[in-house]
């Protein structure tokens, strides 16, 4: 197929440019070159290899979760026949005769240029061993290659990644997505060897590991088996073991595409690359070369987005005429951040401390899955570092390790979660990049606020461009425009996110006074777009928290996130959590035995929590309906701990048990707990009620909290546990049971209407203007005159409660919903294996045989299972 430029919408071009390769490195060429004043002289066409314009390859594995092509696509609509450019799908080039200046297409074409610009990328490396290219056998580079893998993987059970990078881990995600037993083989002895040490690879391996994936490193793949029908079926290691795999896919790095450049005779490097010069051009002076397939001045092929950009904006301003002091490249950042299977990774700067005299800073948590390290020069500037599992402080530090200036912080107070946190924006110079994607510094992204008119983190990067590559510099990018704002005196933009420049609290009235009922209505109306998966689940919530019916209700169901989709936890290995309600901890024996028959019968393991709640683990998402038919019809209800909700309120024995009591702990947390369960919120809520001063219940640690007096009862709020721990404050003493129970009542819905988007109650009171001392005033003496609204809220949810799970029970159309398989109804899902532990069963780690038992546990709701 080919777009054709539309006539007469532009001055006549008196020259003729050739683009070979449509990819995202492309792409940004063609804008950037369209931006010059010099660009309506060029004539120019395109010669794409694959059947669809550019897209964005940096996030193709979220295709497989329902993100569509035409979402992935970078070429915005009508780009093309505004610039004239005839771009020619499924039309690559196929030989260069650079004595004629002519390119000769595979349609049989030949179209001469005055320039030409090689583009064409790289292709995925296939170690040549027996067998790999049998049926079965795939890489990972294109929206047909996931095609492919997806069609494979319908009819298998087993799939093995050759590759243990980025782009391994990437795949290895994919195949565990489609519910295949997954293994990833690296050759090196850790994961994403280039970007991370010793100690970040142990932690990331581990990471991994728990979530189901098999990581072999240090190991080859030797060859590949297949079976009669010609596919594969084994895959040979190195080390001599062979892992049964029905589907392969090859992920071990990838090669410059420069053949086309080789067979024209223009200069390759010894291990493959185009040789282009500090301009991006090749030893012909009409033929340029940029990405993947370049080989950089300085020696090196660049296989990231951000280099290959650079790489575009110089050839492309190099064309256009621009006097040659900003058309130089040499060299590029190669920082990496992103989220592989779940678990954040990031790496910046010298991160393997290369550099003479480069000393380490290390925080290792392995209880919480955090490792950080920072490389610190001789100087006392930042080198690089490696971040995994918490990579929150990336966007500061990457920039600040690249400006190469003395750290004005003490490195550990930039790793330790206790300390003085990392720098913030105030901690880097204008002339430091924020978004390496685009090249974007601190400097440019002030000027555009300050002498722009730019207002919002959308405006910056429509005026920028920072922030519309990776998106790992989003939120530094938000704290400048924030900042700078407020120097200038201007107004902040608090809107939620690109589709709402409303707040999630002014969302909140919106919805609150205008009776908005859906999330279609209040994009129309107050937002723009589709959406996204930061404003759908708060606006789930905020019409959950409103009484808006059942969160699975019509359009509510697709805006709730993994946990509300099925009213269950996710675990690490795929399966889920039961959590029935049990009022303060109070529990009878019967409720007792009916717990323990169910998870017996469903073969659950189960743990009595913190907030003294009993929950059952290992629950296939078929078998969720099957328990919560068998808890509800036993009196029980659904504790949400899969939502922003009320989790529980803990209580003591009190004053019927305890000899140190002075009131009923027990009886008022009972009563709290049904009077707020369900109420949805910003974030989670936890709440606990001590019969006396002892605090066993260790109420002034939670969201809000009370503690029995001799006459009455204190109220303590905005307290947290956690990594961060906040004590709470005292917001009322001595009050009767009515007036503390409308006092929480009034704090609660407080809180909600004026929360941001998952901030706990303990930011909230701190953020808040006039913190403690507002909240008491608005609370206790109706400062804002809300209070009746406040009441009328409250009552509004109390009378208008229902159990989600009676609900969801008793509506057939909502219990479609509870399948493994939406094809396949009733399949169990071969990712979900139990094994025994201390005499019960529990989800089976990496590596340990729990299939015998997943037989037996998903052949019916009533079954005995014996193990060892």
């Amino acid at each position: 197929m080919t777009h054709r430029p539309t006539p007469g919408r532009r001055p006549r071009p008196t020259k003729d440019l050739v683009l070979v390769g449509h990819g995202m490195v492309g792409q940004r060429f063609l804008e950037t070159l369209t931006d010059q004043p010099g660009a309506d002289e060029w004539r120019i066409t395109v010669l794409a290899e694959e059947p669809r314009p550019a897209y964005d390859r940096v996030h193709l594995t979220s295709w497989f979760s329902g993100t569509s092509a035409e979402q992935l696509s970078l070429t915005p609509p009508g780009f093309l026949a505004e610039h004239g450019i005839e771009l020619r799908l499924a039309d690559p080039a196929t030989a260069l005769d650079r004595a004629a200046r002519t390119v000769t297409t595979a349609s049989g074409d030949t179209l001469r240029y005055d320039a030409l610009v090689l583009a064409t990328g790289s292709y995925p490396f296939v170690p040549p061993v027996p067998g790999h290219d049998a049926p079965g056998c795939h890489v990972y580079r294109t929206i047909e290659d996931l095609e492919a893998i997806r069609a494979d993987a319908a009819g298998a059970r087993t799939g093995a990644v050759v590759g243990g990078g980025l782009l391994g881990l990437e795949a290895a995600g994919a195949l565990t997505a489609l519910d295949l037993t997954t293994h990833v083989v690296e050759f090196a002895p850790r994961l994403m060897a280039l970007q991370v040490d010793d100690g970040g690879g142990r932690l990331l391996r581990r990471k991994i590991e728990e979530l189901g994936v098999t990581v072999h490193t240090a190991a080859g793949t030797q060859s590949l088996t297949t079976g009669e029908d010609g596919r594969v079926r084994a895959m040979l290691l190195s080390d001599g073991r062979e892992l049964e795999t029905d589907l392969v896919v090859f992920a071990a790095g990838v090669r410059p595409r420069d053949q086309l450049a080789r067979d024209s005779g223009l200069a390759v490097g010894e291990r493959g690359g185009i040789v282009v010069d500090q301009h991006c051009r090749t030893g012909d002076p009409h033929v340029l070369a940029i990405g993947e397939c370049a080989l950089a001045a300085d020696g090196r092929v660049y296989g990231l987005v951000a280099p290959g950009y650079a790489m575009a904006d110089t050839a492309a301003r190099l064309l256009a005429g621009e006097p040659g002091g900003r058309t130089v490249f040499t060299g590029a950042d190669t920082s990496t951040k992103l989220k592989l299977l779940g678990v954040d990774v990031a790496s910046f700067g010298d991160a393997h401390g290369t550099a003479d005299g480069a000393l380490d800073v290390l925080y290792s948590d392995s209880r919480s899955g955090v490792y950080k390290k920072l490389v610190i020069g001789s100087g006392g500037h930042l080198l690089g570092g490696v971040l995994v599992g918490d990579t929150d402080s990336y966007a500061t530090l990457r920039p600040l390790a690249l400006s190469g200036k003395p750290l004005t912080t003490p490195p550990e107070h930039l790793v330790l979660p206790a300390g003085a946190g990392p720098a913030g924006p105030p901690a880097l110079a204008d002339d430091a990049t924020v978004c390496s994607c685009h090249n974007i510094t601190q400097g440019r992204i002030r000027a555009a606020v300050r002498d722009e008119g730019c207002a919002s983190v959308p405006e910056v990067k429509k005026c920028t461009r920072a922030g519309t590559g990776c998106g790992s510099c989003v939120p530094l990018l938000a704290a400048l425009v924030t900042e700078e704002l407020e120097a200038t005196g201007a107004g902040v933009d608090r809107g939620l996110c690109e589709h709402f420049t409303h707040s999630r609290a002014e969302l909140y009235e919106i919805i609150r006074v205008t009776g908005i009922t859906s999330f279609s209505a209040l994009v129309d109306g107050h937002g723009s777009g589709e959406g996204c998966d930061i404003c759908k689940p708060v606006v789930a919530s905020v019409l959950a928290s409103l009484g808006n019916g059942h969160i699975l209700e019509g359009e509510q169901a697709a805006l709730q996130d993994t946990n509300d989709h099925f009213l269950a936890n996710l675990q690490r290995n795929g399966s889920y959590s039961v959590v029935p309600r049990i009022p303060g901890g109070e529990i009878s024996p019967a409720d007792l035995i009916t717990i323990g028959e169910v998870a017996r019968d469903f073969g659950l393991y189960t743990k009595i929590t913190g907030g003294q709640r009993i929950d059952l683990f290992g629950a296939a998402v078929d078998q969720l309906p099957l328990i919560w038919r068998r808890l509800v019809d036993a009196g029980f209800e659904s504790g949400h701990a899969y939502g922003k909700s009320l989790r529980t309120v803990k209580s003591c024995v009190g004053e019927s048990w305890c000899r140190y009591g002075v009131q009923d702990s027990v009886g008022l947390a009972i009563e709290l707990e049904l009077r707020y369960r369900g109420l949805r919120s910003p974030h989670k809520l936890k709440s606990a009620v001590s019969g006396c001063a002892r605090e066993c219940a260790e109420a002034q640690s939670k969201d809000f909290g009370i503690i029995a007096t001799s006459t009455g009862w204190n109220l303590y709020v905005g307290g947290n546990g956690g990594m961060t721990p906040r004590h709470a404050d005292l917001l009322a003493a001595d009050l009767d049971r009515e007036a503390l129970v409308r006092t929480i009542d009034r704090f609660l819905m407080f809180y909600i209407r004026t929360a941001d988007r998952l901030e706990r109650t303990s930011v909230w009171l701190e953020r808040i203007e006039g913190g403690l001392e507002h909240v008491r005033a608005v609370v206790l003496d109706d400062s804002l005159g809300i209070c009746s609204e406040l009441d009328a809220l409250m009552e509004h949810h109390v009378a208008a409660y229902r159990d989600e799970w009676a609900a969801v029970l008793d509506d057939p159309e909502r219990m479609r919903r509870f399948v493994s398989f939406a094809n396949a109804p009733g399949t169990p899902d071969p990712a979900v294996t139990f094994v025994s532990e201390r005499g019960q069963i529990r989800p089976a780690r990496p590596g340990e045989n729990g299939r015998a038992l997943t037989a037996a546990l998903v052949a019916g709701p009533r079954l005995e299972v014996r193990t060892a």
